[in-house]
């Protein structure tokens, strides 16, 4: 069994776990995720079966799309609604909705980006989240990301006397905060935020419109269709270029062999390699043999 899951994640579960539901429902233990979400988030959560598995840091670092709400007022030690408070700041203003539009097109672009404490980037071979529970707060470098796009969803709206909210999408890189986003953007604006609502609406190639709930799952596995619920392993890599190859290559590919350098490259590094519509391998430029590719994964069960 091997393809991609398109899992639309509930509230209230790890992306581990997840993964573990996953293995009992389709009994089998190659499952990987392609990116957490944090337990109170839900959204599009791909999930990598059999030999998809493969793929899984390419799919990983796709774009990805989320439904942010902030809420301004509160900031927290989380960054989220579900931290302790750490400053406050009443929003008696009404704000603006240009100045909050000029605000938000201030982060389109390559930005710069400091992890949140309670996040499990590594910081001296420590997760930043381990040091948060010891109650310290360590020096964090930051890091390039980019926000491609930023679109206000909403009006600012009052939630009470104190604080104000509003909604906005964002299709940003692999590795960004949508947490820290939303306190960057209170910031801006010039008070303390938080990260009050997120969904995750898209992950590469795959959407709400064409995810499963577990419930849906559950169905289609109790009526013997389960494995149409699987989107073929290219789908995962679409945003790779493709080199497609004769037959006369499929042993060579099969052997893990490096391959002359094709005449047109591909505009990516990485790229797929098919047959037709048969993903066969990834590939990518040789590191110093500057007339050969090299294979980064291959695809076993294509392949037999």
């Amino acid at each position: 069994m091997d393809g991609i899951l398109p899992l639309w994640k509930p509230k209230g579960l790890t992306s581990h776990d997840c993964v573990v539901k996953i293995r009992k429902l389709f009994k089998t233990k190659k499952v990987g995720h392609t990116g957490t979400l944090d337990p109170e988030v839900e959204g599009v959560l791909p999930i990598c079966i059999g030999q998809a598995t493969k793929i899984v840091p390419y799919l990983t670092d796709t774009r990805k799309t989320y439904i942010a709400e902030v809420t301004l007022g509160i900031a927290t030690e989380t960054e989220d609604s579900h931290g302790k408070v750490i400053e406050r700041k009443d929003v008696q203003e009404v704000l603006n909705i240009d100045k909050v539009l000029s605000v938000l097109n201030q982060f389109v672009g390559e930005i710069k980006q400091v992890p949140p404490m309670y996040s499990a980037v590594k910081v001296n071979g420590k997760k930043l989240y381990e040091y948060a529970r010891e109650g310290k707060i360590i020096e964090r470098p930051d890091r390039l990301i980019t926000i491609h796009d930023i679109e206000l969803l909403t009006e600012v709206k009052k939630t009470d006397e104190k604080m104000q909210q509003f909604s906005f999408r964002v299709e940003c890189s692999k590795g960004t905060y949508i947490r820290t986003l939303c306190v960057d953007i209170g910031h801006a604006l010039g008070y303390p935020a938080h990260m009050s609502e997120l969904i995750r609406t898209k992950t590469g190639s795959f959407s709400t419109e064409n995810s499963y709930s577990f419930e849906q799952i559950e169905q289609a596995i109790s009526n013997g269709k389960g494995i149409e619920l699987l989107s073929p392993i290219q789908q995962g890599v679409k945003h790779l270029d493709t080199y497609y190859v004769t037959s006369d290559f499929v042993t060579k590919i099969r052997n893990g062999q490096k391959l002359p350098i094709p005449d047109k490259l591909p505009k990516t590094n990485p790229f797929r390699v098919q047959l037709d519509d048969k993903l066969l391998a990834i590939y990518q430029l040789h590191p110093s043999k500057h007339d050969l590719i090299k294979p980064v994964r291959v695809i076993e069960t294509i392949l037999k």
